[in-house]
């Protein structure tokens, strides 16, 4: 992914020039991954810039944070308000939103409580995470992070070195991506994204308990019930998985994406099945403000 160098990031309630945003060395979070983050949309519509679900990732980065036992020193409504706000200064129309608070300079070490906590908020213009195609996958030899460990369902900045190595390993073996599985052998997500299969005009799903339960996973839900398509969550073997006739990709980074090649087997016909596009092609609807029924879920700039 390469990042603009240009623009304004939002820092400690401060707007501030790109180039400018820096931390220290000793920065905490940099030595023990202590800081937590979302990652946000905003679209371009009729009716200009748009946010998805920015209620939801909001209560979300809060909610991760506590589980790191940290405090925001801002509230719920003034990061929502600088999220706009940056858009505006930022003159953009689409862009991918990342909200981070992480604890930073002034005392290193495993005990956080009384930690600086520093905020911010960077956008920059980003397609499709892997480019939204149809993408090949490998079932990675790792294991996602056991929810006996830590909060599986908070996103913690220090939660992702378990999925950079399973990335690599994929790109080592020729894939465009990795599957993890769960304590118990069963499928939990990708490396960056949750994961749906389809079988008999029916959508499967891993349940909670192992996996990030994503926003971008909970639209897929709603949107196929509201299209009359059964979605069930349950263990799915790495079996089920490959005979699977479509599976596919969900998640803010990578919106919804086909897998059409996993461990090198074909997955149905090897191209974008038609349940994947209908869902696909309603959530890109939706998105871009063309559906009604889904305004709750956009916040216009």
């Amino acid at each position: 992914m390469a990042i603009q160098k240009s623009g304004k990031i939002w820092l400690d309630g401060e707007i501030i020039n790109w180039e400018e945003a820096k931390v220290h060395v000793l920065t905490n979070a940099l030595h023990y991954g202590s800081g937590v983050f979302e990652g946000i949309r905003c679209y371009k519509t009729d009716k200009g810039p748009t946010i998805f679900r920015l209620e939801d990732h909001i209560d979300r980065f809060y909610y991760s944070a506590g589980c790191l036992s940290i405090e925001i020193p801002f509230s719920k409504n003034d990061i929502k308000k600088s999220i706009t706000t940056l858009i505006k200064i930022n003159k953009i129309n689409e862009c991918y939103i990342r909200p981070i608070a992480f604890c930073g300079y002034g005392k290193l070490g495993l005990d956080v409580s009384g930690s600086k906590v520093n905020t911010a908020i960077i956008l920059w213009p980003w397609g499709a995470y892997l480019g939204g195609i149809e993408l090949s996958a490998v079932v990675s030899s790792y294991r996602r992070l056991s929810p006996k460990s830590v909060p599986i369902d908070a996103k913690i900045s220090g939660y992702y070195a378990n999925s950079i190595i399973a990335t690599m390993e994929a790109k080592k073996r020729g894939a465009d991506e990795a599957i993890l599985l769960d304590d118990n052998g069963y499928v939990a997500e990708g490396a960056g994204e949750n994961i749906f299969i389809v079988e008999n005009g029916k959508l499967y799903t891993p349940p909670k308990g192992a996996i990030l339960p994503g926003i971008t996973r909970d639209s897929v839900m709603r949107i196929a019930k509201r299209e009359g398509i059964k979605v069930i969550e349950k263990d799915i073997s790495v079996s089920k998985l490959k005979n699977a006739e479509e599976v596919f990709f969900t998640g803010t980074a990578v919106e919804i994406c086909p897998v059409v090649k996993i461990d090198g087997q074909k997955i149905g016909k090897g191209k974008v099945g038609p349940i994947s596009l209908r869902i696909k092609e309603k959530y890109i609807r939706i998105t871009r403000g063309r559906d009604k029924k889904y305004k709750k879920w956009l916040t216009y700039v």
